[in-house]
Protein backbone atom coordinates (compact mmCIF):
# COMPACT_ATOMS: atom_id res chain seq x y z
CA UNK A 1 0.00 0.00 0.00
CA UNK A 2 1.38 3.30 -1.04
CA UNK A 3 2.07 5.55 1.98
CA UNK A 4 -0.21 8.44 2.19
CA UNK A 5 -1.74 11.08 5.21
CA UNK A 6 -3.82 9.37 7.68
CA UNK A 7 -6.39 11.09 9.71
CA UNK A 8 -7.36 8.85 12.64
CA UNK A 9 -10.74 10.45 14.61
CA UNK A 10 -11.51 8.40 17.66
CA UNK A 11 -14.87 9.40 19.69
CA UNK A 12 -15.56 7.95 23.22
CA UNK A 13 -18.55 5.19 24.41
CA UNK A 14 -19.95 5.62 21.02
CA UNK A 15 -22.26 2.60 20.81
CA UNK A 16 -21.49 1.23 17.45
CA UNK A 17 -25.79 0.57 16.41
CA UNK A 18 -26.14 4.40 17.08
CA UNK A 19 -25.31 5.71 13.26
CA UNK A 20 -27.60 5.83 10.18
CA UNK A 21 -25.24 4.05 8.73
CA UNK A 22 -25.82 0.95 10.70
CA UNK A 23 -29.62 1.60 10.17
CA UNK A 24 -30.71 3.22 13.54
CA UNK A 25 -34.15 4.25 13.68
CA UNK A 26 -33.67 7.41 15.28
CA UNK A 27 -30.25 8.33 15.53
CA UNK A 28 -28.89 10.91 12.85
CA UNK A 29 -24.99 10.49 11.76
CA UNK A 30 -25.48 12.25 8.33
CA UNK A 31 -21.65 12.85 8.28
CA UNK A 32 -20.17 9.21 9.39
CA UNK A 33 -22.24 7.93 6.99
CA UNK A 34 -21.12 9.63 4.19
CA UNK A 35 -17.47 8.33 5.44
CA UNK A 36 -18.92 4.77 5.43
CA UNK A 37 -20.65 5.28 1.70
CA UNK A 38 -17.32 6.44 0.85
CA UNK A 39 -15.39 3.54 2.67
CA UNK A 40 -15.82 0.31 4.14
CA UNK A 41 -17.86 -0.56 7.71
CA UNK A 42 -16.83 -3.22 10.06
CA UNK A 43 -19.79 -4.31 11.41
CA UNK A 44 -17.92 -6.64 13.80
CA UNK A 45 -15.63 -4.62 15.48
CA UNK A 46 -14.89 -4.52 19.78
CA UNK A 47 -12.99 -2.86 21.79
CA UNK A 48 -10.17 -5.01 23.89
CA UNK A 49 -11.19 -4.03 27.44
CA UNK A 50 -15.04 -1.93 27.73
CA UNK A 51 -13.24 1.10 29.52
CA UNK A 52 -11.65 3.82 28.20
CA UNK A 53 -7.93 4.09 29.76
CA UNK A 54 -6.81 0.05 28.83
CA UNK A 55 -8.39 0.13 26.02
CA UNK A 56 -7.05 3.29 24.77
CA UNK A 57 -3.41 1.76 25.72
CA UNK A 58 -4.66 -1.46 23.31
CA UNK A 59 -5.03 0.82 20.31
CA UNK A 60 -1.94 2.65 20.57
CA UNK A 61 0.09 -0.44 21.78
CA UNK A 62 -1.48 -3.51 20.07
CA UNK A 63 -1.05 -5.35 22.79
CA UNK A 64 -4.00 -6.98 24.35
CA UNK A 65 -4.05 -5.86 28.36
CA UNK A 66 -3.09 -8.93 29.83
CA UNK A 67 0.23 -8.71 28.53
CA UNK A 68 0.80 -4.88 28.59
CA UNK A 69 -0.82 -4.42 32.26
CA UNK A 70 -2.25 -1.17 31.44
CA UNK A 71 -5.49 -2.77 33.73
CA UNK A 72 -7.94 -0.31 34.76
CA UNK A 73 -7.99 3.64 34.85
CA UNK A 74 -5.43 4.23 36.98
CA UNK A 75 -3.12 2.53 35.12
CA UNK A 76 -2.56 5.02 32.25
CA UNK A 77 -0.21 3.85 28.86
CA UNK A 78 3.27 5.29 30.26
CA UNK A 79 5.76 4.94 26.74
CA UNK A 80 7.06 1.89 27.92
CA UNK A 81 5.75 -0.24 25.49
CA UNK A 82 6.31 0.66 21.66
CA UNK A 83 2.82 2.46 20.37
CA UNK A 84 2.49 3.11 16.63
CA UNK A 85 3.46 6.33 17.08
CA UNK A 86 6.80 5.53 18.19
CA UNK A 87 6.88 3.31 14.70
CA UNK A 88 6.00 6.57 12.76
CA UNK A 89 8.13 8.52 14.49
CA UNK A 90 11.25 5.86 13.09
CA UNK A 91 9.68 6.20 9.77
CA UNK A 92 10.09 9.99 9.79
CA UNK A 93 6.58 10.62 9.86
CA UNK A 94 4.94 13.77 11.25
CA UNK A 95 2.30 11.99 14.26
CA UNK A 96 0.67 14.47 16.68
CA UNK A 97 -2.12 14.29 18.72
CA UNK A 98 -5.45 16.62 19.49
CA UNK A 99 -7.75 15.83 22.18
CA UNK A 100 -8.37 13.01 24.95
CA UNK A 101 -5.64 10.91 25.02
CA UNK A 102 -6.19 9.27 28.67
CA UNK A 103 -2.56 8.45 29.47
CA UNK A 104 -0.74 8.52 32.57
CA UNK A 105 0.43 12.48 31.92
CA UNK A 106 1.94 14.04 29.00
CA UNK A 107 5.42 13.99 30.06
CA UNK A 108 5.94 10.52 28.62
CA UNK A 109 7.23 9.70 25.15
CA UNK A 110 4.02 8.22 23.89
CA UNK A 111 5.05 8.34 20.50
CA UNK A 112 3.54 12.06 19.33
CA UNK A 113 5.56 14.40 17.89
CA UNK A 114 2.90 17.24 19.65
CA UNK A 115 0.06 16.62 22.08
CA UNK A 116 -2.54 19.59 21.05
CA UNK A 117 -4.45 19.93 24.03
CA UNK A 118 -4.13 16.43 25.52
CA UNK A 119 -7.09 14.73 28.21
CA UNK A 120 -5.05 12.49 30.56
CA UNK A 121 -5.85 10.49 33.51
CA UNK A 122 -6.71 13.04 36.95
CA UNK A 123 -3.72 14.62 38.31
CA UNK A 124 -2.10 11.70 36.67
CA UNK A 125 -3.26 9.00 38.84
CA UNK A 126 -6.77 8.35 37.56
CA UNK A 127 -9.51 6.79 39.69
CA UNK A 128 -7.44 4.65 42.40
CA UNK A 129 -9.97 3.67 44.35
CA UNK A 130 -11.71 1.58 41.74
CA UNK A 131 -8.36 -0.61 41.75
CA UNK A 132 -9.79 -2.13 44.86
CA UNK A 133 -11.68 -5.33 44.46
CA UNK A 134 -11.73 -7.37 47.34
CA UNK A 135 -7.88 -7.59 47.77
CA UNK A 136 -8.36 -6.04 51.47
CA UNK A 137 -11.35 -8.62 52.64
CA UNK A 138 -11.87 -6.61 55.76
CA UNK A 139 -11.84 -3.00 53.97
CA UNK A 140 -15.79 -2.17 53.80
CA UNK A 141 -15.64 1.62 52.65
CA UNK A 142 -17.60 4.16 54.14
CA UNK A 143 -19.81 5.30 50.90
CA UNK A 144 -19.63 4.30 47.20
CA UNK A 145 -16.75 2.75 46.25
CA UNK A 146 -16.65 4.59 42.93
CA UNK A 147 -18.95 7.65 41.93
CA UNK A 148 -22.39 6.82 41.29
CA UNK A 149 -24.25 7.16 37.46
CA UNK A 150 -27.62 8.21 39.46
CA UNK A 151 -26.42 11.99 39.10
CA UNK A 152 -25.08 11.78 35.84
CA UNK A 153 -28.58 10.34 35.14
CA UNK A 154 -30.40 12.88 36.73
CA UNK A 155 -28.54 15.53 35.03
CA UNK A 156 -29.90 14.40 31.51
CA UNK A 157 -31.31 17.49 29.19
CA UNK A 158 -30.28 20.01 26.68
CA UNK A 159 -27.19 22.44 27.78
CA UNK A 160 -23.33 22.92 27.44
CA UNK A 161 -20.92 21.07 29.38
CA UNK A 162 -17.19 20.76 29.65
CA UNK A 163 -17.01 17.87 27.11
CA UNK A 164 -18.98 19.25 24.26
CA UNK A 165 -17.01 22.67 24.50
CA UNK A 166 -14.10 20.69 24.62
CA UNK A 167 -15.20 19.00 21.81
CA UNK A 168 -15.85 22.42 19.56
CA UNK A 169 -12.37 23.27 20.70
CA UNK A 170 -10.95 19.92 19.57
CA UNK A 171 -12.72 20.07 15.96
CA UNK A 172 -11.91 23.87 15.40
CA UNK A 173 -7.94 23.07 16.20
CA UNK A 174 -8.07 19.86 13.60
CA UNK A 175 -9.66 22.17 11.01
CA UNK A 176 -6.74 24.89 11.58
CA UNK A 177 -4.18 21.93 11.77
CA UNK A 178 -5.10 20.53 8.22
CA UNK A 179 -5.23 24.03 6.95
CA UNK A 180 -1.45 24.48 8.28
CA UNK A 181 -0.82 21.13 6.97
CA UNK A 182 -1.61 22.38 3.36
CA UNK A 183 -0.05 26.14 3.87
CA UNK A 184 3.35 24.24 4.59
CA UNK A 185 3.19 22.72 1.27
CA UNK A 186 5.18 19.82 2.19
CA UNK A 187 4.73 16.63 0.40
CA UNK A 188 5.77 14.18 3.29
CA UNK A 189 2.83 11.88 4.71
CA UNK A 190 1.68 12.45 8.28
CA UNK A 191 -0.89 11.27 10.92
CA UNK A 192 -3.02 13.17 13.08
CA UNK A 193 -5.10 11.63 15.82
CA UNK A 194 -8.15 13.46 16.27
CA UNK A 195 -10.30 12.51 19.74
CA UNK A 196 -13.18 13.75 20.89
CA UNK A 197 -14.49 12.58 24.28
CA UNK A 198 -18.19 13.08 23.26
CA UNK A 199 -20.57 11.09 23.65
CA UNK A 200 -19.54 9.51 26.63
CA UNK A 201 -21.48 11.32 29.94
CA UNK A 202 -22.43 13.68 31.03
CA UNK A 203 -25.27 13.18 29.39
CA UNK A 204 -26.04 17.21 28.44
CA UNK A 205 -26.79 17.70 24.78
CA UNK A 206 -26.61 21.24 23.10
CA UNK A 207 -30.00 22.77 22.58
CA UNK A 208 -29.71 21.98 18.60
CA UNK A 209 -29.10 18.44 18.68
CA UNK A 210 -31.34 17.12 21.60
CA UNK A 211 -34.49 19.27 20.23
CA UNK A 212 -34.68 16.72 17.01
CA UNK A 213 -35.17 13.45 19.95
CA UNK A 214 -37.20 15.30 22.45
CA UNK A 215 -39.97 15.55 19.65
CA UNK A 216 -39.89 11.67 18.99
CA UNK A 217 -41.48 9.01 21.17
CA UNK A 218 -38.78 7.16 22.06
CA UNK A 219 -38.92 3.93 23.52
CA UNK A 220 -37.31 3.12 26.32
CA UNK A 221 -34.10 0.71 26.45
CA UNK A 222 -34.79 -3.19 26.36
CA UNK A 223 -35.16 -4.42 29.92
CA UNK A 224 -34.67 -1.24 30.99
CA UNK A 225 -34.70 -2.03 34.44
CA UNK A 226 -32.90 -5.17 35.05
CA UNK A 227 -34.80 -6.57 38.23
CA UNK A 228 -36.98 -7.66 35.03
CA UNK A 229 -34.33 -9.66 33.12
CA UNK A 230 -32.23 -12.00 35.56
CA UNK A 231 -28.54 -10.70 35.99
CA UNK A 232 -25.34 -12.60 36.10
CA UNK A 233 -24.37 -13.03 39.10
CA UNK A 234 -21.17 -11.67 37.96
CA UNK A 235 -22.28 -8.01 37.45
CA UNK A 236 -25.57 -8.26 39.53
CA UNK A 237 -23.11 -7.07 42.42
CA UNK A 238 -21.78 -4.33 40.68
CA UNK A 239 -24.19 -3.32 38.99
CA UNK A 240 -26.09 0.20 40.62
CA UNK A 241 -30.07 -0.26 40.83
CA UNK A 242 -31.12 3.70 39.93
CA UNK A 243 -34.33 3.51 41.93
CA UNK A 244 -35.67 6.70 40.96
CA UNK A 245 -34.95 6.19 37.01
CA UNK A 246 -38.65 6.97 35.98
CA UNK A 247 -39.53 6.24 32.37
CA UNK A 248 -39.60 9.78 31.60
CA UNK A 249 -36.12 10.34 32.73
CA UNK A 250 -34.73 7.13 31.23
CA UNK A 251 -36.34 8.56 27.75
CA UNK A 252 -34.53 12.22 28.31
CA UNK A 253 -31.30 10.19 29.17
CA UNK A 254 -31.84 8.34 25.71
CA UNK A 255 -32.46 12.08 24.13
CA UNK A 256 -29.35 13.11 25.34
CA UNK A 257 -27.10 10.29 24.29
CA UNK A 258 -28.48 10.24 20.71
CA UNK A 259 -28.37 14.05 20.31
CA UNK A 260 -24.51 14.02 21.75
CA UNK A 261 -23.99 11.32 18.55
CA UNK A 262 -25.50 14.02 16.47
CA UNK A 263 -22.87 16.55 18.52
CA UNK A 264 -19.88 14.51 17.73
CA UNK A 265 -20.70 14.00 14.39
CA UNK A 266 -21.17 17.41 13.60
CA UNK A 267 -17.78 18.02 15.09
CA UNK A 268 -16.43 14.84 13.16
CA UNK A 269 -18.22 16.16 9.75
CA UNK A 270 -16.30 20.02 10.41
CA UNK A 271 -12.97 18.23 10.37
CA UNK A 272 -13.82 15.75 7.36
CA UNK A 273 -15.20 19.01 5.50
CA UNK A 274 -12.14 20.84 6.12
CA UNK A 275 -10.27 17.93 4.77
CA UNK A 276 -11.85 18.07 1.55
CA UNK A 277 -11.91 21.61 0.97
CA UNK A 278 -7.99 22.01 1.78
CA UNK A 279 -7.69 19.43 -1.37
CA UNK A 280 -5.80 16.94 0.63
CA UNK A 281 -9.11 14.39 0.62
CA UNK A 282 -7.08 12.49 -2.59
CA UNK A 283 -4.28 11.86 -0.55
CA UNK A 284 -5.25 10.94 2.97
CA UNK A 285 -6.83 7.68 4.14
CA UNK A 286 -9.33 7.96 7.07
CA UNK A 287 -10.04 5.83 9.93
CA UNK A 288 -13.33 6.28 12.45
CA UNK A 289 -13.78 4.65 15.61
CA UNK A 290 -14.56 4.75 19.49
CA UNK A 291 -12.72 3.20 22.30
CA UNK A 292 -15.92 1.53 23.52
CA UNK A 293 -19.33 1.18 23.71
CA UNK A 294 -22.29 2.47 25.52
CA UNK A 295 -25.21 -0.13 27.35
CA UNK A 296 -28.04 3.09 26.72
CA UNK A 297 -29.96 1.82 29.48
CA UNK A 298 -30.07 -1.85 28.31
CA UNK A 299 -30.71 -4.80 31.03
CA UNK A 300 -30.77 -1.55 33.31
CA UNK A 301 -27.32 -0.28 32.39
CA UNK A 302 -25.60 2.71 31.65
CA UNK A 303 -21.64 2.51 30.95
CA UNK A 304 -19.67 0.18 29.51
CA UNK A 305 -17.88 -2.23 32.16
CA UNK A 306 -19.49 -5.56 30.81
CA UNK A 307 -18.96 -7.93 28.56
CA UNK A 308 -22.48 -7.33 26.19
CA UNK A 309 -22.31 -6.04 22.56
CA UNK A 310 -23.66 -2.81 23.46
CA UNK A 311 -20.85 -2.23 25.78
CA UNK A 312 -18.06 -3.87 23.65
CA UNK A 313 -18.70 -3.68 20.16
CA UNK A 314 -17.26 -0.28 18.41
CA UNK A 315 -17.71 1.50 15.03
CA UNK A 316 -15.11 1.27 12.94
CA UNK A 317 -15.06 2.68 9.47
CA UNK A 318 -11.87 3.17 6.98
CA UNK A 319 -11.90 4.67 3.77
CA UNK A 320 -8.72 6.56 1.18
CA UNK A 321 -6.92 5.14 -1.56
CA UNK A 322 -7.40 1.15 -2.07
CA UNK A 323 -10.34 0.51 0.09
CA UNK A 324 -13.59 0.01 -1.43
CA UNK A 325 -16.35 1.91 -1.35
CA UNK A 326 -19.59 1.61 0.53
CA UNK A 327 -18.21 -2.29 1.74
CA UNK A 328 -19.15 -3.83 4.91
CA UNK A 329 -17.08 -5.99 6.37
CA UNK A 330 -18.34 -9.07 8.61
CA UNK A 331 -14.87 -10.11 9.87
CA UNK A 332 -14.40 -9.86 13.34
CA UNK A 333 -11.52 -6.80 14.52
CA UNK A 334 -10.58 -5.01 17.83
CA UNK A 335 -8.80 -2.40 18.60
CA UNK A 336 -5.02 -4.07 18.91
CA UNK A 337 -5.39 -4.17 14.93
CA UNK A 338 -4.86 -0.45 15.07
CA UNK A 339 -1.27 -0.94 15.34
CA UNK A 340 -0.56 -2.66 12.14
CA UNK A 341 -3.26 -0.67 10.34
CA UNK A 342 -1.62 2.89 10.68
CA UNK A 343 1.36 1.64 9.95
CA UNK A 344 0.57 0.27 6.64
CA UNK A 345 -1.86 3.38 5.83
CA UNK A 346 1.34 5.14 6.32
CA UNK A 347 3.81 3.39 4.44
CA UNK A 348 5.46 2.36 7.89
CA UNK A 349 4.84 -1.41 8.09
CA UNK A 350 8.69 -2.32 8.40
CA UNK A 351 8.81 -0.08 11.58
CA UNK A 352 6.03 -2.45 13.73
CA UNK A 353 7.36 -4.36 16.55
CA UNK A 354 6.80 -8.08 16.26
CA UNK A 355 4.82 -10.74 17.77
CA UNK A 356 1.83 -8.19 17.93
CA UNK A 357 -1.60 -10.00 17.82
CA UNK A 358 -3.19 -7.81 14.83
CA UNK A 359 -3.59 -7.46 11.79
CA UNK A 360 -4.50 -4.65 9.19
CA UNK A 361 -8.06 -3.23 8.76
CA UNK A 362 -7.18 -2.45 5.54
CA UNK A 363 -5.74 -6.01 4.58
CA UNK A 364 -8.61 -7.26 5.98
CA UNK A 365 -11.49 -5.07 4.38
CA UNK A 366 -10.14 -6.67 0.83
CA UNK A 367 -9.46 -10.01 1.90
CA UNK A 368 -12.00 -11.18 4.69
CA UNK A 369 -10.73 -14.02 7.28
CA UNK A 370 -12.86 -16.65 8.01
CA UNK A 371 -10.79 -17.59 10.53
CA UNK A 372 -9.99 -14.70 12.63
CA UNK A 373 -11.17 -13.93 16.42
CA UNK A 374 -11.72 -11.41 18.63
CA UNK A 375 -10.65 -11.05 21.87
CA UNK A 376 -11.87 -8.70 24.89
CA UNK A 377 -11.48 -8.34 28.65
CA UNK A 378 -12.02 -6.47 32.12
CA UNK A 379 -10.37 -6.23 35.13
CA UNK A 380 -11.67 -2.55 36.74
CA UNK A 381 -13.95 -1.29 39.23
CA UNK A 382 -16.73 -2.72 40.34
CA UNK A 383 -15.67 -6.06 39.25
CA UNK A 384 -15.33 -9.52 41.68
CA UNK A 385 -12.79 -10.62 39.09
CA UNK A 386 -11.41 -10.77 35.55
CA UNK A 387 -14.03 -11.28 32.57
CA UNK A 388 -13.32 -12.23 29.24
CA UNK A 389 -14.99 -12.34 25.53
CA UNK A 390 -13.91 -14.04 22.48
CA UNK A 391 -15.78 -13.79 19.48
CA UNK A 392 -15.99 -15.73 15.87
CA UNK A 393 -18.10 -12.96 14.67
CA UNK A 394 -21.20 -15.40 15.46
CA UNK A 395 -20.88 -16.96 18.32
CA UNK A 396 -19.59 -14.66 21.53
CA UNK A 397 -18.02 -16.36 24.48
CA UNK A 398 -17.77 -14.47 27.86
CA UNK A 399 -15.68 -16.26 30.61
CA UNK A 400 -15.78 -15.18 34.31
CA UNK A 401 -13.18 -16.35 36.67
CA UNK A 402 -13.68 -17.17 40.07
CA UNK A 403 -16.04 -19.89 39.15
CA UNK A 404 -19.25 -17.53 37.92
CA UNK A 405 -20.92 -19.49 35.19
CA UNK A 406 -19.74 -18.55 31.41
CA UNK A 407 -22.25 -17.57 28.93
CA UNK A 408 -22.41 -18.18 24.97
CA UNK A 409 -24.66 -16.28 22.53
CA UNK A 410 -25.73 -17.12 18.95
CA UNK A 411 -25.13 -13.51 17.52
CA UNK A 412 -26.68 -14.28 14.50
CA UNK A 413 -30.12 -15.59 15.83
CA UNK A 414 -30.17 -14.01 19.56
CA UNK A 415 -28.52 -10.11 18.70
CA UNK A 416 -29.87 -9.04 21.87
CA UNK A 417 -27.78 -11.72 23.75
CA UNK A 418 -30.61 -12.53 25.93
CA UNK A 419 -30.00 -16.59 25.74
CA UNK A 420 -27.33 -18.13 27.38
CA UNK A 421 -26.43 -21.27 25.48
CA UNK A 422 -23.70 -22.41 27.65
CA UNK A 423 -25.26 -24.61 29.66
CA UNK A 424 -26.77 -26.58 26.94
CA UNK A 425 -25.51 -29.98 26.21
CA UNK A 426 -25.74 -29.33 22.53
CA UNK A 427 -22.80 -26.75 22.86
CA UNK A 428 -20.96 -27.95 24.64
CA UNK A 429 -18.55 -29.02 22.09
CA UNK A 430 -18.10 -25.30 21.07
CA UNK A 431 -18.07 -23.84 24.52
CA UNK A 432 -14.92 -26.13 24.94
CA UNK A 433 -13.83 -24.83 21.91
CA UNK A 434 -13.72 -21.00 22.68
CA UNK A 435 -12.37 -22.07 26.19
CA UNK A 436 -9.51 -23.61 24.58
CA UNK A 437 -9.35 -20.28 22.37
CA UNK A 438 -9.12 -18.29 25.37
CA UNK A 439 -6.35 -20.56 27.02
CA UNK A 440 -4.53 -20.08 23.49
CA UNK A 441 -4.44 -16.13 24.32
CA UNK A 442 -4.08 -16.24 28.43
CA UNK A 443 -4.20 -18.37 31.37
CA UNK A 444 -7.52 -16.51 32.52
CA UNK A 445 -7.18 -17.19 36.46
CA UNK A 446 -3.86 -16.59 36.40
CA UNK A 447 -3.95 -13.46 34.73
CA UNK A 448 -7.24 -12.03 36.79
CA UNK A 449 -4.68 -12.81 40.13
CA UNK A 450 -1.98 -10.26 38.25
CA UNK A 451 -4.32 -8.07 37.75
CA UNK A 452 -5.12 -8.07 41.04
CA UNK A 453 -1.69 -8.19 42.76
CA UNK A 454 -0.09 -5.17 40.20
CA UNK A 455 -3.91 -3.03 41.58
CA UNK A 456 -3.08 -3.81 45.78
CA UNK A 457 0.58 -2.51 45.24
CA UNK A 458 -1.03 0.46 43.71
CA UNK A 459 -3.32 0.83 46.73
CA UNK A 460 -0.24 0.33 49.05
CA UNK A 461 2.17 2.78 47.07
CA UNK A 462 -0.67 5.12 47.98
CA UNK A 463 -0.97 4.29 51.90
CA UNK A 464 -3.56 1.58 51.69
CA UNK A 465 -7.57 1.28 51.19
CA UNK A 466 -8.79 3.76 53.73
CA UNK A 467 -6.56 6.38 52.50
CA UNK A 468 -7.02 5.78 48.88
CA UNK A 469 -10.64 5.67 50.16
CA UNK A 470 -10.42 9.05 51.53
CA UNK A 471 -8.34 11.16 49.16
CA UNK A 472 -9.99 9.96 46.17
CA UNK A 473 -13.19 8.45 46.30
CA UNK A 474 -14.88 11.38 48.58
CA UNK A 475 -16.37 13.76 46.44
CA UNK A 476 -15.47 12.37 43.19
CA UNK A 477 -16.92 12.29 40.13
CA UNK A 478 -17.41 9.30 37.59
CA UNK A 479 -15.63 10.31 34.64
CA UNK A 480 -12.41 12.65 34.35
CA UNK A 481 -13.12 16.24 33.58
CA UNK A 482 -10.98 18.37 31.49
CA UNK A 483 -9.02 20.79 32.74
CA UNK A 484 -9.87 24.46 32.64
CA UNK A 485 -6.52 25.07 30.62
CA UNK A 486 -7.54 22.74 28.06
CA UNK A 487 -10.85 25.19 27.13
CA UNK A 488 -9.83 28.68 27.42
Amino acid sequence: MEAQNLLVIMADEHNAMAMGCARHEYVRTPHIDALAARGVRFTNAYTNSPICVPARAAFHTGQYVCRSGYWDNSFGYDGKIDSWGHALRRAGRRVESIGKLHFQNGEFDTGFDRQHIPMHLANGTGMVQGSIRGQFPGFKPKGKMTPGKANILARAGAGESNYTLYDRKISRLACEWLEAAVRDNNDAPWCLFVSFVTPHYPLIAPEDYIAPYLKQDLPLPLYDDYKRFPPHPWWAAKAEVLEDLTPERNRLAVASYFGLCSFMDAMTGAVLQTLERSGLSASTRIVYTSDHGECLGKRGLWGKSVMYREATQIPLIISGDGVAQGGLCVTPVSLVDAYPSVLQAAGASAQAAPGLPGRSWFDIAGEGDDERIVFSEYHAMGSPSAAYLVSDGRYKFHYYAGGYEPELFDTANDPDELNNLAGQAAYQSLRQTFEQRLHAITDPEATDQAAKTAQKQLIEKHGGPEAVFEKFATGGKAYTDVPAELLA
